[in-house]
Order: C-alpha cells, then sequence, then structure tokens
C-alpha cells in the first residue's frame, strides 16, 4: 500500500492495516516512495514486513536509484528476479542467499549510490523532523491562500496535517494542462498536471478524466514563491473568467 497519495499527498494510517494483516498472517509492504525523506516512517510502528522506495524524491538522491528494506520472515519468502555476478561466492553458479548480495546482481548504480549517500548525510543532519515542521507551514499559507478562490477545487484535506507537501487543483472550467502550460511558460511556476499515473485515485476523488495541476513543496521552497504563486492563480485570466488560455 501507498503511505500517502501521489496526487493529494494524504498520508494512510497504515498502523491499523499493518495489526490487521499481522493478525491474519498477511505480508504487508508499504511504498514509501512519496513519505520518505519528508515524513518520519516507523517501519516497526507501521507493522510493516517491507518498504520500497525511491531516492530521487524527498530523499534528494539522483534518479535510477531505490531500495527495499525487508524483514527476515519476508526475505525467506522472497525469490530472486535477476540473478548474476555478485563478487562473492564467485565458486559457485547460484546467487548468494544472504543479504544484500541475494538482490544485487550485476554491476551497480555507483554513482546513484554515492549521490543517495551524499543526501542521506544531508537529510540526517537536517532534520526529518525539521523538514516535516518547514513543508506544513509553507502548505498551511498556500491553503489559506486558496480556500476561498473561485473556479478551483482543492483536492484532498483543507489542512497540513496528515499530508506531504503535495497539493493538487482542478481548475474546474479549465483544461488543467493548458493552465499548467500558462503557469510554465508565463510565470514560471512548475506543476505537473494529468492523472499523474494513478488513474484510480483521481476517480476516487472526482476528478477523472480531467486530472489536477499538482504543485509539490519542499523544505526548499520558500514563503515568497508560495505567495507568488497564490498571486499567479489570483491574476491568471483562467481564475478570472474561466477563459484565456495563453498560448505562444
Amino acid at each position: 500500500m501507498s503511505h500517502a497519495s501521489n496526487v493529494c499527498g494524504t498520508i494512510l494510517d497504515l498502523e491499523k492495516v499493518g495489526e490487521i494483516c499481522r493478525e491474519n498472517d498477511i505480508f504487508f509492504i508499504i511504498d514509501g516512495a512519496q513519505t520518505a525523506g519528508c515524513v518520519d516512517v516507523d517501519i516497526q510502528k507501521l507493522n510493516a514486513d517491507a518498504i520500497g522506495f525511491t531516492g530521487h524524491k524527498s530523499l534528494l538522491g539522483p534518479q535510477g536509484i531505490g531500495g527495499f528494506i525487508v524483514n527476515d520472515k519476508i526475505n525467506s519468502e522472497l525469490n530472486t528476479l535477476i540473478e548474476g555476478g555478485t563478487g562473492s561466492l564467485s565458486d559457485t553458479e547460484r546467487q548468494p542467499d544472504y543479504m544484500p548480495d541475494k538482490f544485487e546482481a550485476g554491476t551497480l548504480n555507483i554513482p546513484g549510490i554515492y549521490g543517495l549517500n551524499a543526501s542521506l548525510k544531508y537529510l540526517l543532519d537536517y532534520g526529518i523532523k525539521n523538514i516535516n515542521e518547514k513543508e506544513k507551514y509553507l502548505l498551511d499559507r498556500f491553503l489559506e491562500g486558496l480556500l476561498n478562490m473561485e473556479k478551483i477545487k482543492l483536492v484532498g484535506k483543507k489542512i497540513s496535517d496528515g499530508r506531504t507537501g503535495i497539493l493538487s487543483i482542478d481548475f474546474v472550467t479549465d483544461d488543467n494542462g493548458l493552465v499548467a502550460h500558462e503557469l510554465s511558460k508565463k510565470y514560471g511556476i512548475m506543476t505537473r498536471s494529468g492523472l499523474h499515473c494513478a488513474p484510480s485515485a483521481h476517480k476516487t476523488l472526482g476528478t477523472f478524466p480531467n486530472g489536477t495541476v499538482r504543485f509539490s513543496l519542499s523544505h526548499f521552497t520558500t514563503l515568497e514563491e508560495i505567495e507568488y504563486s497564490i498571486d499567479c492563480i489570483k491574476t491568471t485570466p483562467i481564475c478570472q473568467t474561466g477563459c484565456g488560455i495563453y498560448v505562444e
């Protein structure tokens, strides 16, 4: 299960799900791509058997690097998908059965590993709690500035508690793709529009098939950038009249 939605930022209550899985002897695997690096993730508290994560989002690493953490129970049940040289047990023709060699066949992504290692050192020094508090502060201001704005629909919770720094907006009278184009071309604001590889989530949220315009905040985002974004959304002809798409 996803720890948090990549569409609306809502953090799911996975602790209870993990308890149910444990009571029924079901493996519980968490997708931590949206929370690793910006939320304090306690694997034991969540009753997870495994968690996977990507390195290029809030962990601030390069693209093409990621990983997973597994407990002994689920590891004993996992078969290898890719096998090959590991630099260990070279006198045999079988894959090592111990970690991490079991799942690290072939030449590793050394540049990615070094890049992720550097970013992890930075994150540990800065503090995940500090990152989370900064993002919530910025998100609260962003939400406050958009709450009473006409012709837009804020998707998800209207407060920062229980969510990440993801904020999706549905420009209900316009094409969200063209809105994102205008924000980029005219105002220099980078967003992601569409269905975000999550059509089922958009169906649940009532934003299918038009999708949303997604803003992604981080602790690097400044309050000035938040205010600028609010002003741009307010002043763009799309929000004022529901028309006037800017296309060069």
